[in-house]
């Protein structure tokens, strides 16, 4: 039995040495751009003196099988019920925005169809393709041009760290 695990831990060891030192794994890049352009689209809605929620995403290729996401919560997540008023759900908002993005490839509100079950159809959310993929960054609370600006915000640092990274590691030789 102990020649079985040291067996298996050599072989683990051994696949291991062929990873690049610098290797790590692609969410923790997205994390780090994520992490940035939260902390952007917060500053730019704390200015703005604007409440809601922020989300950013990446997904890979041309079509949506799966994303990496991180969103923040700017002062608050709904607005409570009154009594003229059935309130908002800005969390359902902001992803019911990204989910038309991934579907469109457009910004939300693009009107390029009308929007379907789950959707609203409502500006604030805004998607750029990058090399390998697509990055989006939306924002909902305040009126659609707020929450437009405050999601460019987010989607232009996004974009620009994208673009100033390096190419990914070379694989190494076999």
């Amino acid at each position: 039995m102990t020649y079985l695990i040291r067996t298996a831990a050599l072989s683990f060891l051994c696949l291991i040495s062929f990873l690049p030192a610098n290797a790590q794994p692609s969410n923790t890049s997205f994390d780090k751009l994520a992490d940035a352009a939260l902390s952007t689209m917060r500053a730019t809605a704390t200015g703005r003196k604007v409440g809601g929620v922020a989300i950013v995403a990446y997904f890979e290729g041309t079509g949506i099988q799966a994303w990496s996401s991180k969103m923040i919560v700017v002062g608050r997540m709904k607005d409570e019920p009154t009594d003229t008023n059935k309130g908002s759900n800005l969390l359902a908002i902001v992803y019911a925005k990204a989910a038309e993005m991934a579907d469109t490839l457009k910004n939300s509100g693009s009107k390029v169809r009308p929007p379907m079950t789950g959707e609203f159809g409502w500006e604030g959310g805004l998607i750029m393709p990058v090399k390998g993929g697509y990055l989006i960054a939306a924002f909902s609370g305040g009126p659609s041009a707020e929450d437009v600006a405050i999601s460019r915000s987010g989607l232009d640092q996004m974009v620009a760290a994208w673009n100033a990274s390096p190419a990914e590691p070379a694989q190494p030789a076999r």
